[in-house]
């Protein structure tokens, strides 16, 4: 079983690559990519506990409200030693929980889809090895894990590369866990897979009609 870290920027510093819509609207679409996420991580059966990290105490009300844990960010300029730091709470709170970090912005994810995943990370972890499941593009990574004694995620620009430098890659047909959002573009994308109830109510206003349309 896992506990997955989910990071998220303050909702309304977060995604800036959406900067053309209105603060307020984007700030909206953050918060809805990460609730969404979280969901489909509590629903999954190989997922133990979910651990959010943010340093906004009123997502981190939303989160609870959804009866995910939070901490606070404990390095705001630096991502993986936020993730080290969670995973060493994780492992306090949870020790026999394996850690797993997931971006908070795959709002077309399922519960399927991440056990698919995980259970193939347990395979690779038999064999005493990290894996990782690499963005749509193939440059980025969505989902790290590794027992806690060898966690060492590897996020930042070109980080499929640098994470398939000490982990297996998952190589499964797995769009929605692949699909996270920066801008419009990923946004229809992730749309045309099904997105999660927050993100459709948000997002339907800006793509139009497909598979995640509000009825």
């Amino acid at each position: 079983m896992f506990v997955v870290l989910v990071p998220v920027k303050p909702p309304a510093v977060g995604k800036s690559r959406l900067s053309e819509l209105g603060d307020d609207e984007r700030r909206e679409l953050a918060a809805a990519f990460a609730l969404d996420t979280v969901e489909a991580c509590r629903a999954a059966t190989l997922v133990g506990q979910v651990l959010g990290i943010t340093d906004d105490a009123g997502f981190a009300a939303e989160l609870a409200a959804v009866g995910c844990a939070s901490i606070p960010d404990g390095t705001s300029d630096d991502l993986n030693g936020t993730l080290r730091l969670a995973a060493a709470e994780a492992h306090r709170r949870w020790p026999d929980l394996v850690p797993a970090a997931l971006l908070g912005d795959v709002p077309a994810l399922t519960p399927d889809e991440l056990d698919a995943a995980l259970s193939s990370a347990l395979v690779v972890l038999a064999d005493g090895e990290a894996s990782y499941v690499a963005d749509a593009d193939g440059f980025g990574t969505t989902l790290y894990t590794a027992a806690y004694d060898g966690f060492d995620p590897r996020f930042g620009a070109g980080s499929a590369a640098a994470h398939g430098a000490i982990a297996r890659a998952i190589t499964e047909d797995l769009p929605g866990l692949r699909q996270d959002v920066d801008d419009l573009a990923d946004l229809r994308a992730a749309w045309d897979l099904g997105v999660g109830p927050r993100t459709r109510r948000r997002a339907a206003p800006l793509v139009g009609d497909g598979p995640s349309d509000v009825d």
